[in-house]
């Protein structure tokens, strides 16, 4: 059993390290320069100036139209990254409850056995 509780406890650890990232994150998304530049001006206006200039007549042209669907895909896979961080991180506080409720439960069925 006590290589049951190393495994739940590298596990711990492991979705430590997740939550830390997103708690990172989550200080990032409280700070004003940051909400300001990255999530308004970046996530938002830019996204919006970008599919307006899709429109544009003159930018037509098939490479200013594939420079531009880069730009809102770049937007589109900095968006995915944060909400990947925050997935990962909700998940590793899950993990981190059940591995902590199964080691107790183990070292209770332990002592029991004793």
């Amino acid at each position: 059993m006590t290589s049951e509780i190393q495994q739940l406890e590298h596990e711990i650890q492991t979705s430590k390290k997740s939550v830390e990232l997103g708690n990172a994150l989550e200080r990032l998304f409280n700070n004003r320069d940051f909400k300001n530049i990255v999530l308004k001006g970046y996530l938002e206006q830019e996204a919006v100036r970008l599919v307006h200039l899709k429109a544009s007549p003159e930018m037509d042209s098939p490479a200013k139209q594939a420079a531009i669907v880069r730009d809102i895909d770049a937007i589109g896979a900095l968006s995915g990254f944060f909400k990947e961080i925050q997935r990962q991180a909700d998940l590793g506080r899950k993990n981190i409850a059940f591995s902590e409720e199964a080691i107790e439960s183990i070292r209770a069925e332990e002592l029991n056995d004793e």
